[in-house]
C-alpha cells in the first residue's frame, strides 16, 4: 500500500487506549507502508555487509517472497515469529517480511545462553522460529514451534502474487523485544506500528525534516554497529527505508581495525555508538593511518556520558566537532524521549537534552533521595509487557523509568543514576538478580550479590561476591556460569569468600554494603 509521503508538523491531542498523548495529525499508520518509498531509491544499496548489497527494490521483493514463504508455513496477521540471529542482510530481509505478513517478529539476543532462549521461547509461544546456523545449537527440542529457513533469496523478482488484504491499524502490535528487569527475568516489550514510527516522525522533526517529502538525492551512509536485536537496530531499519539511508554493516562482531577500513571506503558520514565502541577506534593503532574525514555525524547513548569524553572524541576525530549528538530513552519507551545537539552538549555538559516533541517528561521527587524519578508519557511507549501482568506505566499514562535525574528550567535534562537495580555494560542492561540466581544454582554456592563498579570504557563491569564452599575458586564459578549467562552478563570481578554475607536489620543481603567495601578494597589496591 502505497503510503502519504508529506507529513507536516502539526501536533494535536489524541487519545489513543484510553490515553491522551500528543501526536502528529499528519503522520504514518503502518510500518511495512513505508516500502513504498523505495520507488524513490530502488537501485540504491540498502544494506552492505562485506561483498553481500542489498538494494532497496531486491529489500522489497525478496522480503515480500519472504512473507509468502512464511504464510504456507501457517503464518497469519498478529502470529509470533521468533528471530534469532547475527546482523546481515537475511536478518534485514526477514524483519520486513514479517511486517508485510502482519506477523510481529520477536527479536531474540543472540547473547543468550541457551537456558535464555528457552525461557523466552517458552513465554512467547512462536508460531514460527527463524534463526542462523549458528544459533540453532542454542534452541530446545520439541518446542512445539516450525522452525523455519534463516537465509532469503535476495535475487526475487516481483511477484504477480500478492500478499492477502487484512484490517490493520496502528495500535496493532509491530515488534518484540527483549530487556531485563530487576526480577532477573527477561521482559519482552510489545511495541505497536505507532511506538515505532511515533518516535521516526520525531527524528524528522529535530533533524528539520518536517515538513517530509522523499528526496531522491538525500540518503546518506552510516554504519550500524550495535545489534540489530536492540531498539536502535529496529529505528536503524525503518530509518533508512524512509530516508533512503545505506546500511553498512561489520562483518562479525564489533572490530576496531574494520570498522575504520569502512568508514574510509564507504565514506561513512554517520555513526551511532556506544561510548565503548568509539573508545576502541580512537585507540586503534591504525587510526592515523586512514581518512575518516567523511565521519560528520555521531550519536552516542547508553550510557551517561562525560563532557571530557566529548572532549577527547573531538580531538581523535575533529570532522564530527559539534556534530556528537546525546539523547536518552529505554525499550519500554521504543527509543529516545529527549535529544540533545552537539551544540547543547557543550553548552550544557552532561545533559541529555531536552524533550523529544511529543514527549512529556517530568522528574518526581523521591523520599530519601536528593533526584527525583524520571516519568515519560509519549505514544512511542510500550503497549505492555508480554506475557506478564507488570506495568510501568500508571493509569494516566506515566511510563515510571526507574531512573533518577534532575531538570533545569530550560527543561534539559541530566541522568543522575537508577531507582531500579539495572548494571549497564557497554550498552547492554544486565540484572543483577538473573546473575545472583544463576550463581546459587551453581553447586556449592549458598548467597550471591552481584552490582555494577565504575569502568572507564564500559560505563559500568559486573562484580560478584559470593559465599561459597572450600575449593570453589573464582576460575571455576566463572567457568560454570558462562554456560548459564548471556556472556556480556558474567562478573568480570570476583570476590568468593567462605563465611555468611553480611546482612541488613531486615536480615536481607545488604548489597550497598558489600558494594561500598569492595569499591574500599579496589581503591586501595590501586593506591
Amino acid at each position: 500500500m502505497a503510503v502519504q509521503s508529506h507529513w507536516n508538523k502539526e501536533i494535536a491531542v489524541e487519545t489513543v487506549g484510553g490515553t491522551s498523548f500528543r501526536m502528529y495529525t499528519d503522520r504514518p499508520r503502518r510500518i511495512e507502508d513505508l516500502l513504498s518509498f523505495v520507488d524513490h531509491w530502488p537501485d540504491r544499496p540498502c544494506i552492505i555487509q562485506g561483498d553481500r548489497r542489498v538494494t532497496f527494490s531486491a529489500l522489497r521483493n525478496a522480503s515480500a517472497e519472504k512473507a509468502r514463504t512464511l504464510q504456507s508455513l501457517g503464518v497469519t496477521q498478529g502470529d509470533r515469529v521468533f528471530m534469532l540471529g547475527w546482523n546481515g542482510p537475511d536478518w534485514v530481509l526477514n524483519f520486513w517480511a514479517c511486517l508485510q505478513m502482519g506477523a510481529v517478529p520477536v527479536v531474540g539476543n543472540t547473547w543468550w545462553s541457551a537456558a535464555e532462549c528457552a525461557d523466552a521461547l517458552n513465554l512467547i509461544q512462536p508460531k514460527v522460529v527463524l534463526a542462523d546456523a549458528s544459533m540453532q545449537a542454542k534452541l530446545p527440542a520439541g518446542g512445539g514451534w516450525t522452525l523455519g529457513e534463516w537465509a532469503v533469496d535476495e535475487t526475487a523478482e516481483a511477484a504477480e502474487q500478492s500478499l492477502p488484504q487484512i484490517a490493520r491499524s496502528e495500535t496493532d502490535p509491530a515488534a518484540i523485544i527483549f530487556t531485563s528487569g530487576t526480577s532477573g527475568r527477561a521482559k519482552a516489550v510489545l511495541l505497536a506500528h505507532r511506538s515505532l514510527l511515533s518516535n521516526q516522525m520525531m527524528i524528522l522533526h529535530v533533524t528539520r525534516r518536517l515538513p517530509y517529502t522523499p528526496d531522491a538525492g538525500a540518503g546518506d551512509v552510516g554504519l550500524h554497529t550495535g545489534p540489530l536485536f536492540h531498539i536502535g537496530g529496529l529505528h536503524a531499519l525503518i530509518r533508512a527505508v524512509l530516508v533512503g539511508n545505506t546500511l553498512v554493516f561489520c562483518r562479525g562482531r564489533f572490530d576496531a581495525g574494520e570498522v575504520i577500513e569502512l568508514i574510509e571506503k564507504h565514506r561513512i558520514v554517520r555513526w551511532s555508538a556506544v561510548p565503548t565502541m568509539v573508545t576502541r577506534i580512537i585507540e586503534h593503532p591504525d587510526l592515523p593511518n586512514h581518512d575518516i574525514s567523511s565521519l560528520t555525524a555521531m550519536t552516542m547513548g547508553g550510557s551517561t556520558i562525560s563532557a571530557e569524553y566529548f572532549e577527547r572524541v573531538r580531538k581523535f576525530i575533529p570532522s564530527v566537532q559539534a556534530r556528537i549528538a546525546t539523547g536518552y530513552g529505554l525499550s519500554e519507551n521504543a527509543g529516545q524521549a529527549t535529544t540533545a545537539s552537539g551544540k547543547q552538549t557543550i553548552e550544557k555538559p552532561g545533559t541529555c537534552g531536552r524533550a523529544m516533541p511529543l514527549a512529556e517528561l517530568r522528574v518526581v521527587p523521591l523520599e530519601g533521595l536528593p533526584d527525583g524519578e524520571i516519568q515519560i508519557r509519549s505514544p512511542t511507549q510500550m503497549l505492555r509487557y508480554y506475557g506478564i501482568d507488570e506495568t510501568p506505566i500508571d493509569a494516566d499514562g506515566w511510563l515510571h523509568t526507574g531512573d533518577l535525574g534532575r531538570m533545569d528550567e530550560d527543561g534539559f535534562v541530566w541522568i543522575t543514576g537508577r531507582a531500579k537495580d539495572i548494571i549497564i555494560r557497554g550498552g547492554e542492561n544486565i540484572a543483577p538478580a538473573a546473575v545472583e540466581e544463576a550463581l546459587t544454582a551453581l553447586p556449592g554456592v549458598s548467597e550471591a550479590a552481584v552490582f555494577g563498579v565504575p569502568h572507564s570504557e564500559l560505563g559500568e563491569e559486573v562484580m560478584a561476591v559470593v559465599n561459597a564452599d572450600q575449593g570453589r575458586s573464582a576460575d571455576d564459578l566463572r567457568a560454570e556460569v558462562k554456560t548459564l549467562l548471556a556472556s556480556f552478563a558474567v562478573p568480570s570481578l570476583w570476590k568468593v569468600q567462605h563465611a555468611p554475607l553480611p546482612t541488613n536489620q531486615t536480615g536481607k543481603i545488604d548489597k550497598m554494603a558489600i558494594r561500598n567495601a569492595a569499591l574500599a578494597e579496589r581503591k586501595t589496591a590501586e593506591a
